[in-house]
């Protein structure tokens, strides 16, 4: 928009060359320039001091909204805008002077200095004459309007380059990242959305005392004074407060609410200088009321101020940081606590593996010397027997219940051992399932159980460890033909689906209510149901189950309803 205004003002009003500059914070840029070659070479994109631009404009003639400076009025050696044309002066008193200038200062709705329309070269070789003058002024009219837009359009460009940053840095940020990670991840986009050429992080301690620790996003080495970690943390504090983004530079010094002394931004700027950094940008890090750190961008010594939308964008991120730091901060914790939770169930592994085998030597002392008594029992009077032998044969079965429970405590340590990983051989589950049918045939037979197994043709091989699924199997049976009232039915059925082997236990037993279904594989659990608690059990045999399926890399699964039996479904890898 501005190149093409400003070839109108080279066709219209008689110029040759014509430029265009903008304001850039204490300085003003060109940013289009048409007519000469060497003109557009030299001026295009160069920067003259504000300050210069106002000096050479007070000593200007007004024509309207133009400002025009003969060359014997120019400063010293001054050039308006650092270009003069290789002429040769015309003669006569409105002859055009190399030296001469001639611009319009191009100004916003509120009245503020955006930007300079200037010209060189008129056709004729004469300085413009009042009709020129008019038009011109209406030329200047509408650069003032395309500066405003270009301005405006820049801002939102600006606006729209920092949200994608912030957007980048919360993609960057996964949660289950340790801050040093999710920092890394983040470096990169905060780098580049604001052209800083350095950056480094302060977070606080999570109790929200000391200061914390310094860490470089741009793999460089941060070494401040110690002095000056604590006057970031001081800023930051009341920058959270202030929700402001602070600036610090030579020409740019901190608000005063901003807790930064004189003494203190002075040895801050002296600190900067000593590392080659023009400016920096400290953007306090937090979520709602608590201050959680402060994050740092630099740039060079050559490098534009940092705008307002700069800064504006800057103090969103820092509430998106915030947010980053307290997901990272809640997810060590979380790790913290399941290691402490590891550590725990290990303890209490070691713990029952232990018991369970001081408790087995003398378990099977008392089974041993059941066994004696009950062959005296044999040889004792009839009255004395009938005295003793109920005794002996209560110790014996209170015995081996307690044998059982130790076996059960035995397994589900070693199923539970986090150090202990599986070993996968091809195993055959239909030869397993045979194999448990015909161990438990009598137990099934007393109660008149009839059993069905479902199976294809085809042997059904799981990647597992053969004992364990050996165990698995016995326990599942089991708790089917305990739960079964004789006359009922137990259907086993095996297939493959995918890439996992699916073993099923079906029976017309008691069911199990929802409310128990929700615990059923816990440690110790025991069904509510008082039908279900007059069985003996330890409250294991599922909870081993369960364990040794996700072990292998599998699940479990039930269904189930009162009354009308229940349905335990395994999954486990299936062999290739």
């Amino acid at each position: 928009m501005l190149e093409l205004l400003v070839e109108g003002v080279t066709r219209m009003v008689g110029f040759r060359v014509a430029a265009v500059g903008l304001v850039r914070g204490d300085e003003l840029e060109m940013v289009a320039v048409v007519g000469d070659d060497g003109a557009r070479e030299q001026l295009l994109g160069s920067r003259t001091p504000l300050t210069t631009i106002l000096g050479e404009l007070e000593v200007a003639e007004h024509w309207g909204p133009l400002r025009f400076v003969p060359h014997e009025a120019m400063p010293g050696d001054a050039e308006m805008w650092g270009w003069v044309p290789d002429i040769e002066a015309a003669q006569g008193p409105d002859a055009w002077h190399p030296m001469d200038a001639l611009c319009a200062p191009l100004y916003g709705r509120d009245g503020e200095l955006l930007g300079l329309l200037s010209l060189d070269l008129p056709e004729d070789g004469r300085r413009p004459g009042p009709e020129q003058q008019r038009v011109l002024a209406a030329y200047a009219e509408q650069a003032a309007r395309a500066a405003v837009l270009a301005l405006e359009r820049e801002e939102l460009a600006e606006q729209v380059r920092l949200a994608s940053a912030a957007r980048q840095i919360v993609r960057n940020a996964p949660a289950d990242l340790g801050i040093d990670e999710v920092l890394g991840a983040s470096a990169d986009a905060l780098m580049q959305g604001f052209r800083a050429v350095g950056a480094w992080l302060q977070l606080f301690d999570g109790d929200g005392h000391g200061t914390g620790r310094v860490v470089a996003l741009d793999d460089t080495e941060v070494r401040l004074p110690g002095r000056l970690v604590r006057v970031a943390e001081r800023v930051a504090r009341a920058a959270w407060l202030l929700q402001q983004a602070q600036v610090l530079s030579p020409h740019h010094a901190p608000a005063s609410a901003s807790a930064l002394s004189h003494v203190d931004a002075q040895e801050s700027l002296a600190f900067l200088e000593s590392i080659a950094v023009g400016s920096l940008l400290l953007v306090p890090i937090g979520a709602g009321p608590e201050a959680l750190g402060n994050l740092v961008l630099t740039r060079p010594v050559d490098a534009p101020d940092w705008s307002a939308t700069e800064r504006a964008a800057a103090l969103d991120i820092g509430h998106d940081l915030g947010r980053v730091v307290l997901n990272a901060r809640s997810f060590e914790r979380e790790q913290r606590l399941v290691a402490e939770l590891r550590a725990i169930d290990s303890y209490k592994g070691r713990l029952i593996a232990t018991v369970s085998h001081e408790l087995k030597n003398p378990l099977t002392a008392v089974l041993g010397h059941v066994e004696v008594l009950e062959d005296l029992v044999q040889d004792m009077p009839p009255e004395l027997a009938r005295s003793v032998g109920p005794s002996v044969a209560t110790i014996g079965r209170g015995a081996h219940r307690m044998t059982r429970v130790v076996e059960d405590l035995l397994l589900l340590a070693r199923v539970g051992d986090p150090d202990r990983p599986v070993v996968p051989t091809r195993v055959d589950v239909g030869s397993v399932v045979a194999d448990v049918l015909a161990l438990l045939a009598y137990a099934l037979d007393e109660k008149g159980l009839d059993v069905v197994v479902e199976a294809p043709r085809r042997p059904v091989v799981a990647m597992a460890e053969a004992e364990e699924i050996e165990r698995l199997v016995t326990n599942l049976v089991s708790n089917a033909c305990k739960y079964t009232p004789a006359g009922g039915t137990i259907t086993l059925c095996l297939a493959v689906e995918g890439h996992e082997v699916v073993l099923e236990c079906t029976d017309t037993g008691l069911g199990i209510s929802e409310a128990d279904q929700a615990q059923l594989f816990q440690e110790f659990f025991r069904s509510t149901n008082p039908v279900a608690l007059a069985e003996p059990g330890t409250g294991l045999g599922l909870n081993i189950v369960h364990r040794i399926a996700v072990r292998h890399g599998g699940r479990t699964e039930v269904e189930s309803r009162l009354g009308e039996g229940s349905t335990f479904r395994v999954r486990l890898p299936a062999a290739c």
